[in-house]
């Protein structure tokens, strides 16, 4: 990997505001839902803020299998990390993520049990720019080339 392509994976990674997460539903087709991004500092472990109540949930319970897609759809860019997510509803992971206006969607605070997070362990990805495609495995984000 250039390190021009590890340099577009970062910053497409940081100056996203949203992401597109794609999963299967229980039905056996694909959804996609754009989803608020919080947390910047990690490639290998993305987190992300939902509503426990959300029909994601028993979908990604029932197939954790899941891809996340950041895009620069004015320069035709984006970035594809594929792996697994878990549902976390335990405390710390829950504080982590909570942010102060969160209250409007979860009234009863970090605690309300329809505020839980999504965490996506990545097992691959893919850059896209300028007609390439470039694989890559999270390690390889991990320092620079």
């Amino acid at each position: 990997m250039t390190q021009e392509i590890f340099d577009a994976i970062w910053s497409l990674r940081k100056n996203s505001t949203a992401a597109y997460l794609s999963y299967v539903d229980k039905q056996g087709f694909p959804n996609t839902r754009a989803m608020l991004i919080l947390e910047h500092d990690h490639i290998k472990t993305q987190y992300l803020s939902t509503n426990t109540s959300s029909g994601k949930i028993p979908a990604l319970l029932a197939n954790p299998k899941a891809s996340l897609y950041y895009c620069d759809p004015d320069h035709y860019q984006g970035v594809l990390f594929v792996g697994d997510i878990e549902v976390c509803t335990d405390a710390e992971t829950k504080a982590f993520l909570w942010r102060e206006g969160f209250e409007k969607y979860y009234p009863k605070g970090v605690t309300d049990p329809d505020y839980c997070v999504l965490k996506l362990t990545v097992h691959k990805g893919s850059h896209y720019h300028g007609l390439h495609n470039t694989a890559f495995l999270p390690e390889e984000l991990e320092q620079p080339p």
